[in-house]
């Protein structure tokens, strides 16, 4: 069943943009956005019903730092690298980070609960260091508050 709605959802995806001039990063932007991510059952079945090559599909979905090919975790976890943050203590945090959920960058932890993103610039530099988990902003994070950052978003999908 789940195979099925993935072949009509990716039918219907390349048919809406089958005329588009650059159509491939639109079809997989519209599968990312149903799905969260670009599992490789859907990878196969955009290069099937499209006529691209396999390679190709995969040469856009690792060029660019938006797509993703794993499940994202419920909570994503973003720590901001530039530099305000990165002077102020954010490697420290990742390192936390790392420590309390057993995750490295870009991945997501065994439970499906977290993922970590380090990203470059969120735009806070004032605040620094940021972390933001999903669109709640932490600002002026210390190594010591990171525990407690997790164990909130932790709290509320217990209570789920």
């Amino acid at each position: 069943m789940v195979v099925e709605n993935l072949v009509n959802d990716v039918k219907e995806v390349v048919t809406r943009w089958k005329d588009k001039e650059g159509n491939l990063i639109m079809i997989l932007h519209d599968i990312q956005d149903r799905y969260g991510y670009v599992p490789r059952e859907a990878a196969l079945e955009v290069s099937r019903q499209s006529d691209s090559p396999l390679a190709r599909i995969y040469e856009v979905l690792t060029f660019y730092n938006y797509f993703k090919l794993q499940p994202p975790g419920r909570f994503n976890i973003s720590v901001c690298l530039g530099t305000a943050c990165y002077l102020k203590g954010a490697p420290a945090l990742i390192d936390e980070i790392r420590h309390l959920l057993h995750v490295e960058e870009g991945a997501t932890t065994k439970d499906g609960i977290f993922h970590l993103q380090i990203v470059r610039c969120l735009g806070c530099c004032g605040l620094a260091p940021v972390i933001t988990v999903d669109e709640k902003v932490y600002s002026a994070v210390k190594r010591a508050d990171v525990a407690g950052i997790i164990a909130e978003h932790s709290k509320a999908v217990s209570k789920n």
